[in-house]
């Protein structure tokens, strides 16, 4: 097997070779990380340059791009920068599953949705011989079979996603094609499984709570961001919120339908169709049955001298913890437009001209946190509470005192007070979390590469 590199938090770089059990996803991938002006503590490893600590990176094959030389290069944020193919068209494709189940990679998530980790920076992935007996074939109908056979005294199958391909694993052997000469999908399958309380034989790992503690290294933390979100969506609408009738996942998991027919309706001894409550969900073009991310706009606002930026604190949020303001962005209002409402509603602050940094999916369960950078409009830079009671204080902090508090960010909302925390300090978001980028990006006085 081909040696890896693996970078772990201590700044020590060890090469070891590929094991299922570590989780360690081997590879070549197509893009590279390069780090932010600001951070020293690097290390070089063939291609890419890491820094250990910080859990945002860019994307540089895109640099010689006329969009990267105007604006500056991509921001890769945590949970974001997966290494699989999701290869969506194939879904809907059973023989395409079924030929990728055996050769297939599979996280287990349990009934609280915590995966099967073999430590708190790496995740387990099984072989199908784990898994087979606990799924059965479940692409052993094609969809139209599937759903036309649905009999509510069933008990409803394991839920199981189809997360992608990884192209750059060139030991899996697995090799597919829609038709003879046509074009060729190959690589790892990665697949995702609700096991609820089943635990495999012989499988080392243990369920590992990640929301509070985003140690996993960040492409496998993409892989969860994915399963998890998708994963949850399903367990949410398991019925029809046309009908109330039971659902039933297809598409490989990313699309529940709610069946027209149902055998448990049917007459002993006749097997005439018996169709169920009608659905407006089966007639026309609708979205009700597929996986709902909630646009979310987080931002990091600068007063117009442009040497003070805005931060606000929750009442529920540990003593000293400050973070960039947040909401979500309502229906038929643009990103911009939900910056500016939110930051008067919650803080008062007027805002003018707001540009997009970067974005992040966020599992927790279904967000997409759109980051932003805006500017406080002149005479609207006062800070007024009484609208929004959701913060408790907000403040404008020098922006060179938050460079300051950025070099020891928290570790998380129920980390102890870091090493050398003084009075009148305050705690920031660790690097995972969106908010922290957009600060590191204030602090250097940039946007992607314009300056702002």
């Amino acid at each position: 097997m081909r040696n890896i590199v693996r970078i772990i938090s201590s700044i020590r770089i060890t090469t070891t070779s590929f094991n299922l059990r570590t989780g360690i996803i081997t590879g070549r991938r197509n893009y590279s990380y390069i780090l932010p002006s600001n951070f020293t503590s690097t290390m070089s490893v063939a291609n890419a340059t890491y820094n250990a600590g910080n859990a945002a990176a860019v994307r540089t094959e895109f640099a010689d791009g006329n969009i990267s030389s105007k604006f500056g290069p991509e921001v890769i944020n945590y949970f974001s920068g997966s290494p699989l193919n999701r290869v969506s068209f194939l879904r809907g494709s059973t023989a395409f599953l079924s030929a990728a189940l055996p050769q297939a990679h599979f996280l287990l998530l349990n009934g609280d949705l915590d995966p099967l980790s073999t430590s708190n920076t790496h995740l387990a992935f099984v072989p199908f011989s784990v898994v087979e007996s606990f799924i059965g074939a479940p692409y052993a109908q094609d969809e139209d079979d599937l759903i036309a056979s649905y009999d509510s005294r069933l008990a409803a199958p394991p839920t199981l996603l189809f997360l992608g391909l990884d192209e750059s694993d060139g030991d899996a052997g697995f090799e597919w094609a829609k038709r003879e000469g046509g074009s060729v999908y190959k690589g790892r399958p990665y697949f995702a499984v609700a096991v609820g309380d089943w635990t495999p034989e012989g499988v080392e790992g243990e369920w590992r709570k990640t929301r509070l503690d985003l140690k996993l290294e960040r492409e496998h933390a993409a892989i969860l961001g994915q399963a998890r979100a998708v994963m949850d969506w399903n367990n949410r609408n398991r019925f029809c919120s046309a009908c109330g009738g039971a659902t039933i996942a297809v598409h490989a998991g990313t699309k529940r339908v709610c069946p027209g027919f149902d055998k448990a309706l049917q007459k002993d001894g006749d097997k005439t169709p018996v169709e169920r409550t009608p659905c407006v969900s089966r007639k026309g073009v609708h979205n009700i049955a597929f996986p709902r991310t909630d646009p979310t706009v987080i931002m990091a606002i600068v007063n117009m001298a442009g040497d003070k930026v805005l931060l606000g604190r929750q009442r529920r949020w540990p003593e000293h913890f400050y973070s960039c303001l947040a909401g979500f962005v309502e229906p038929a209002e643009s990103v911009e437009e939900a910056v500016r409402r939110e930051t008067w509603e919650e803080a008062g602050v007027r805002v003018g001209r707001v540009v997009v940094h970067s974005s992040q999916p966020w599992p927790y369960p279904n967000s997409l946190m759109l980051g932003c950078i805006g500017e406080a409009l002149p005479g609207g830079e006062e800070i007024h509470l009484e609208h929004d009671p959701e913060l408790q204080q907000a403040k404008w902090f020098p922006i060179s005192f938050v460079k300051d508090m950025l070099t020891r960010p928290a570790a998380g909302l129920d980390a102890a007070l870091p090493e050398g925390f003084q009075e009148g300090d305050i705690r920031l978001p660790p690097g995972t979390a969106i908010a922290t980028q957009l600060l590191q990006a204030v602090a250097s006085n940039y946007h992607g590469g314009l300056k702002i």
